[in-house]
């Protein structure tokens, strides 16, 4: 968030790898600077700036001389995020500050209001948010009526937390500088940091890199399990493409999806599960659930007929698919393949429906020559399983 509207890194429970201590300092001070009286007037101006469509060049031009070197590119920086995040966050998004890494970080509020209405449901008081970074979940638990530790050794990540939590009006948050992995090493009797539940949230990336071993997370993988081993009410976010093997015995798995993507994927501590895998599906404001306590088998696999389902990312990846395949009455097209068919639409909400007209084999040369016949241009293709990543467009 220097002078040119950047933003800086911010950083998780543990890591090494954050920004110069020097830098972090000024950006504590820039966000300091930003939650007084003069700094929320230069973010409403520089807000106004941007919503009339103002460039960065002419737009920090008239900050600078209106409010002040010091506050201009901080204010146009934090203003920029804002409007990133208002689709997800909503009115708070005018009220919350946010570098560009912590709001790729943070997740979507109905999401951690949903976590946190799970955690208390089973009587939690004090929740542990191990690895805060901008307090997604720490303002979600609190304003669930939750005391909160908020942990994190980045001070970039403790200040905007506190900050926050202040610009929202939650009480009851105590923002922690400790280390992840020597609090839950010395967890016992159900609690972490004094908290009877906790949400950690890894670090699932290193030097720009997704890193796909888990025990190359920040904390690593033996931190994750001795969590769930240690603090029964507790939840852990994991990588979507989480071996299933990996997933400890008594432990819920949870595969959540919006607008047809993984947005998440958590391990459910024993003290708050209540099946074996889930599928989450969140569409118009409505969530949507396929649950099992064991594992269903595969679909059966059968030809194609008058109709393709695709099926929500979730729904395969919990390999839960089987029991939406059985109330379709629909078969997988290939036992590789997360395709499935049967001889009507759907109207459910796991699967997109297609028609089909006509099956061939596959040569794209003569593809492209059957759809230039029909007239067909452009078209959207959906594969699976196949080597080719042309577009069989008649113009391509």
């Amino acid at each position: 968030m220097g002078d040119d509207g950047a933003d800086l890194p911010v950083g998780h429970a543990v890591r090494v790898d954050h920004e110069p201590q020097e830098q972090a300092a000024e950006t504590v001070r820039q966000l300091r600077a930003l939650a007084t009286p003069g700094g929320a007037a230069a973010l409403s101006r520089a807000a106004t700036l941007l919503a009339g469509g103002a460039d960065a060049v002419s737009a920090l031009s008239r900050l600078r001389a209106e409010v002040g070197t010091d506050l201009a590119g901080p204010a146009w920086g934090i203003a920029r995020q804002r409007q990133k995040a208002r689709p997800t966050f909503g009115a708070d998004a005018d009220r919350l500050l946010f570098t560009g890494d912590t709001l790729e970080q943070a997740g979507r509020p109905v999401l951690a209001d949903r976590r946190a209405a799970r955690l208390l449901a089973e009587g939690a008081e004090a929740v542990a948010d191990l690895g805060c970074a901008a307090g997604t979940d720490t303002l979600a638990l609190a304003r669930a009526g939750a005391r909160v530790v908020a942990v994190d050794r980045d001070p970039v990540a403790r200040e905007l937390t506190r900050l926050n939590a202040a610009a929202l009006g939650l009480s009851g948050v105590e923002v922690l500088d400790a280390d992840v992995v020597d609090l839950v090493a010395s967890a016992g009797h159900g609690a972490v940091a004094g908290c009877d539940a906790a949400v950690l949230d890894p670090a699932r990336r290193a030097g720009g890199r997704r890193q796909l071993d888990p025990d190359r997370w920040s904390p690593p993988w033996s931190t994750v399990t001795g969590l769930l081993d240690r603090v029964p009410v507790g939840v852990v976010k994991v990588a979507p493409g989480l071996d299933h093997d990996r997933v400890p015995a008594g432990v819920e798995a949870e595969w959540v999806s919006v607008g047809g993507s993984i947005v998440e994927a958590l391990l459910w501590g024993r003290g708050v599960s209540t099946t074996w895998r889930r599928a989450t599906l969140l569409r118009d404001g409505r969530f949507s659930e396929v649950t099992a306590d064991g594992d269903p088998g595969p679909a059966p696999v059968g030809a194609v007929r008058g109709w393709l389902h695709e099926p929500d990312p979730a729904l395969i990846r919990s390999g839960l698919m089987s029991l939406v395949a059985g109330d379709l009455g629909a078969t997988l097209i290939d036992p590789t393949i997360a395709y499935l068919s049967s001889d009507g639409p759907s109207t459910s909400t796991w699967v997109s429906s297609y028609r089909v007209t006509e099956v061939l084999p596959f040569n794209l040369k003569k593809l492209k020559a059957h759809l230039r016949t029909r007239g067909v241009g452009r078209v959207v293709v959906k594969k699976r399983g196949s080597p080719s990543s042309r577009r069989p467009s008649p113009g391509s």
